[in-house]
């Protein structure tokens, strides 16, 4: 084979080398792309959707090419108990909720959920950065849940379909509840009577006469047009409604040490995101129930609001932890 020959040989072999190696290196990681299930209540104007568009970004920037989020959206997956029930089995990989929806398979999370414990969102967050926060979060984790950060979707508020200021107005009334043991006894202690029922099924129950009354976050009042069939919002902000970002134990067992790490930073960044995003919609969201014939009354006699609802305390205080416990997040400043 003369110099020619050889040179045009080897310049042959080597761009073939190239060819059939190039695809080897695409082949596997376009295999490694892994699809992800999020569960989203609201749609693509919400926060409980921009989140996941958010922490889908960061990822990406990170690991990019690795994972595909499908973001099922408006409540498509059902409501926060059956989103829960498919990120415990792995059909779903991950998810927002309030702390109520999973207290039934974390009961010290009530603690978040006691009426007029908490001041304000600083105050929660304290609550929830400190050894508290840590506890919880391995409790979740035991019931294969895991807990990426808190959030906060804001107070939660009295819903009614005609004017309410005062407790004793409430007397009788039938009140959707979120279904859990706290909740029930809280609006039980107020003379109404409780029924647990879905978010996704609430505006038809409240339409129809199943239910009276209800009580809500202000984002979450107007994301799901309830100004229409309980037009009075009565500002009790009764209860910090605490939330999380979690995943899927299946879903973040298959992750490496630096895909892990990469997703609690995004969660982290995505969770304080969401917090700001909930302070700016929940403005939004009062304007829009105003346009719509909604109302916003302040409560009177909040003393007689607050004594009825620490009797919840005594109650839930051998599940949270103690009263002492109580206590000392009352303290927290």
């Amino acid at each position: 084979m003369n110099a020619f020959n050889r040179r045009a040989f080897l310049k042959t072999t080597a761009l073939a080398g190239a060819a059939l190696a190039t695809p080897a290196v695409l082949r596997p990681a376009h295999a490694r792309t892994t699809a992800i299930t999020i569960a989203s209540l609201f749609g693509d104007d919400k926060p409980e959707t921009k989140i996941w568009l958010k922490i889908s970004e960061l990822v990406e920037a990170k690991l990019p090419g690795q994972f595909r989020f499908n973001i099922v959206k408006s409540g498509a997956l059902g409501g926060e108990k059956e989103v829960a029930e498919g990120v415990r089995l792995g059909s779903v990989q991950a998810s927002l909720s309030t702390v109520s929806s999973l207290s039934g398979w974390t009961p010290e999370l009530q603690l978040l959920d006691l009426p007029f414990l908490f001041r304000d969102a600083d105050h929660v967050r304290k609550t929830v950065d400190g050894a508290i926060g840590g506890e919880l979060k391995q409790k979740l984790l035991s019931q294969n849940f895991v807990v990426a950060d808190f959030i906060n979707y804001g107070a939660r508020h009295l819903l009614t379909k005609e004017p309410v200021t005062k407790p004793e107005q409430l007397q009788g009334k039938r009140i959707r509840v979120i279904q859990s043991p706290l909740h029930t006894k809280l609006w039980s202690a107020f003379g109404t009577t409780p029924i647990g029922i879905p978010i996704t099924e609430t505006y038809n129950a409240l339409a129809t006469g199943v239910a009276d009354a209800m009580d809500l976050t202000k984002s979450a009042y107007a994301g799901f047009k309830l100004y229409e069939v309980v037009p009075y919002l009565t500002e009790t902000g009764h209860i910090w409604a605490s939330g999380v970002v979690y995943y899927s134990s299946d879903f973040w067992s298959r992750l490496n040490d630096e895909q892990k790490s990469v997703f609690e930073q995004a969660s982290k960044e995505g969770a304080a995101y969401f917090n700001q995003l909930i302070v700016e919609d929940e403005a939004k969201s009062i304007e829009l129930a105003i346009q719509n014939g909604g109302k916003v009354l302040k409560p009177e006699a909040l003393d007689e609001w607050q004594k009825g609802a620490h009797g919840v305390w005594d109650e839930f205080a051998p599940i949270v932890g103690g009263i002492d416990k109580i206590k000392s997040v009352q303290a927290l400043s």
